[in-house]
């Protein structure tokens, strides 16, 4: 009897077409980031945040995956940025061929970053890759201090971990410093970083994680 690993078939094909993506990419010397959470977790505001700081320097463009995708995507055409809705219907999560076709309809050529959203997931996102070149995990703290040890896998495979909504800590009786030493052992190599949308340092931070980014390219 001859088993046959459909799961491994389906991740190997999405890798496949994951790369091809980020050659694409390359090609045009687009930096694109994906920006993964939980519904509630503050993904959308984090993204119009550094859209806001970042459009006048550099040339954006938005793919917004959910379920639903246009609501988002329509708070991204309002900061005057070419935005394409990914709905994934019953999908918890964006995949390579997804991208590849959302990709179709950006003008790469006039392009510097790439802001993808992923659909409001702590486990489906894990184990698809886009093509992307920089993997975020934005987590709030409304959702507990131990959401982090909930969720290892895509805290292990982040390359930036951002802790939201900090404002809110002492109102839901959550420690952000237990999160950070959650992620640290998970990740110990992640940068994370602790935002509100009401402190202007903090979204500097943020904005300036991004920026480093585009700037090593």
């Amino acid at each position: 009897m001859h088993v046959i690993n459909v799961g491994h078939d389906v991740f190997k094909a999405n890798d496949k077409l994951a790369e091809k993506n980020r050659k694409s990419l390359d090609k045009h010397g687009v930096l694109a980031v994906n920006i993964m959470g939980a519904i509630g977790s503050g993904k959308t505001t984090l993204i119009e945040e550094a859209i806001k700081a970042l459009k006048d320097k550099y040339r954006i463009a938005v793919i917004a995956g959910d379920v639903i995708a246009e609501m988002d995507a329509s708070r991204f055409r309002k900061l005057d940025v070419p935005t394409v809705p990914a709905n994934t219907g019953k999908e918890c999560h964006l995949d390579a061929k997804l991208v590849e076709k959302a990709l179709k309809e950006i003008d790469l050529k006039n392009t510097d970053l790439l802001i993808i959203e992923n659909v409001g997931n702590l486990i489906c996102p894990v184990d698809f890759k886009l093509g992307e070149h920089l993997r975020i995990v934005a987590v709030s703290v409304t959702e507990g201090d131990d959401i982090i040890l909930k969720h290892p896998m895509i805290f292990k495979t982040a390359e930036l971990a951002v802790i939201n909504k900090i404002d809110l800590a002492a109102a839901v009786d959550v420690d952000p410093e237990k999160m950070v030493a959650d992620i640290q052992a998970l990740n110990p190599e992640v940068p994370i970083l602790l935002t509100s949308k009401h402190s202007r340092e903090s979204l500097d931070l943020w904005v300036g994680a991004i920026e480093a980014g585009l700037e090593s390219r």
